[in-house]
């Protein structure tokens, strides 16, 4: 399995710390496959490119935006909810992201490694499970565990305090702007995992 696809910047470092959908896990399109069904029962819709630019986000927050923005009057909770229930409909026939498992795979019992994710822990681990990499993460954070969301710094501060390492010896493997924003903020260095977009999206 090649990496070389994937460049790592120069350094040592102690730890790796790594989003969940769209960097480990090919979930992105399952889950707007799911937003259109959840957001499909209350005459809603979120476009396909909004989405992808709110990539990172958690999804409460993202009902919240997606209602300021078109004047929905939905409940946000209840359609994160339903959303959420949808995606896991499918999350047994999600796939890995190659190029990142490699690198799970090569540093798992040399450095602790964490999965940093919007998404919440049952999702997050219902995902690791359908991927076999459960025993991978020593360290889980989740939409619940933090009060702001990427792009704010705190969920991967979170992670690095959780596993006992310096921001600046973390590695932040993520796909989304709100996600490397966010590691950028914590002043850990990051690697963008290129997103596979649908063409027109």
């Amino acid at each position: 399995m090649s990496v070389a696809a994937l460049p790592l910047p120069a350094g040592e470092f102690r730890a790796y710390l790594f989003d969940l959908d769209g960097t480990v896990a090919d979930t992105m399109p399952g889950h707007f496959q799911a937003w259109t069904k959840a957001l499909a029962a209350h005459s809603a819709m979120l476009p396909e490119a909004l989405f992808y630019e709110w990539g990172g986000v958690p999804p409460l927050r993202v009902a919240e935006l997606l209602k300021d923005r078109f004047g929905y009057t939905f409940d946000p909770a209840a359609v994160m909810s339903d959303k959420e229930a949808l995606f896991l409909l499918g999350v047994d026939d999600v796939k890995p992201i190659a190029s990142v498992l490699a690198h799970i795979v090569e540093a798992h019992g040399r450095i602790p490694l964490a999965i940093v994710s919007g998404s919440p822990r049952t999702n997050v681990e219902r995902t690791l499970a359908a991927l076999g990499l459960t025993d991978r993460f020593s360290v889980l954070v989740c939409a619940e565990d933090y009060a702001q969301g990427k792009p704010h710094p705190e969920p991967f501060l979170l992670a690095a305090r959780l596993l006992n390492v310096a921001p600046a010896d973390c590695l932040v493997f993520e796909d989304a702007d709100a996600g490397i924003a966010s590691a950028a903020a914590a002043g850990m260095q990051w690697v963008r995992v290129p997103q596979t977009v649908p063409a027109g999206a």
